[in-house]
Protein backbone atom coordinates (compact mmCIF):
# COMPACT_ATOMS: atom_id res chain seq x y z
CA UNK A 1 0.00 0.00 0.00
CA UNK A 2 1.39 3.20 -1.01
CA UNK A 3 1.26 6.65 1.63
CA UNK A 4 1.66 10.10 1.92
CA UNK A 5 2.88 11.65 5.14
CA UNK A 6 0.46 14.60 5.71
CA UNK A 7 3.08 16.81 6.53
CA UNK A 8 5.96 16.16 4.18
CA UNK A 9 4.36 14.89 1.26
CA UNK A 10 7.26 12.03 1.31
CA UNK A 11 5.38 8.70 -0.20
CA UNK A 12 6.57 5.35 1.41
CA UNK A 13 5.03 1.73 0.75
CA UNK A 14 3.55 -0.28 3.64
CA UNK A 15 2.62 -4.08 3.74
CA UNK A 16 -0.71 -4.66 3.21
CA UNK A 17 -1.18 -6.79 6.44
CA UNK A 18 -0.09 -4.26 8.97
CA UNK A 19 -2.44 -2.92 11.23
CA UNK A 20 -1.18 0.49 10.15
CA UNK A 21 -2.16 -0.37 6.80
CA UNK A 22 -5.62 -1.91 7.30
CA UNK A 23 -6.47 1.05 9.93
CA UNK A 24 -5.40 3.86 6.86
CA UNK A 25 -7.45 1.92 4.32
CA UNK A 26 -10.71 0.91 6.51
CA UNK A 27 -10.97 4.44 8.48
CA UNK A 28 -10.18 7.19 6.06
CA UNK A 29 -10.46 9.63 8.75
CA UNK A 30 -7.02 8.59 10.07
CA UNK A 31 -4.08 10.00 8.79
CA UNK A 32 -0.07 9.08 8.03
CA UNK A 33 3.23 10.54 8.96
CA UNK A 34 6.24 9.16 7.93
CA UNK A 35 8.76 8.23 10.68
CA UNK A 36 10.95 11.17 10.22
CA UNK A 37 7.92 13.42 11.09
CA UNK A 38 6.71 11.46 13.69
CA UNK A 39 10.29 11.68 15.77
CA UNK A 40 10.72 15.20 14.90
CA UNK A 41 7.19 16.23 16.45
CA UNK A 42 7.64 13.85 19.64
CA UNK A 43 11.05 15.91 19.87
CA UNK A 44 9.88 19.05 19.83
CA UNK A 45 6.95 18.27 22.35
CA UNK A 46 9.48 16.90 24.43
CA UNK A 47 11.46 19.98 24.86
CA UNK A 48 8.33 22.42 24.86
CA UNK A 49 7.29 20.16 27.86
CA UNK A 50 10.97 20.26 29.39
CA UNK A 51 10.69 23.95 28.77
CA UNK A 52 7.41 24.89 30.91
CA UNK A 53 8.55 22.90 33.66
CA UNK A 54 11.73 24.80 34.34
CA UNK A 55 10.11 28.41 33.83
CA UNK A 56 7.17 27.45 36.18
Amino acid sequence: MRVKCVLCDKIDTLDDHLPLAKRLRNRPIHTYMCEECHERITRKTEEKKNAKRHIG
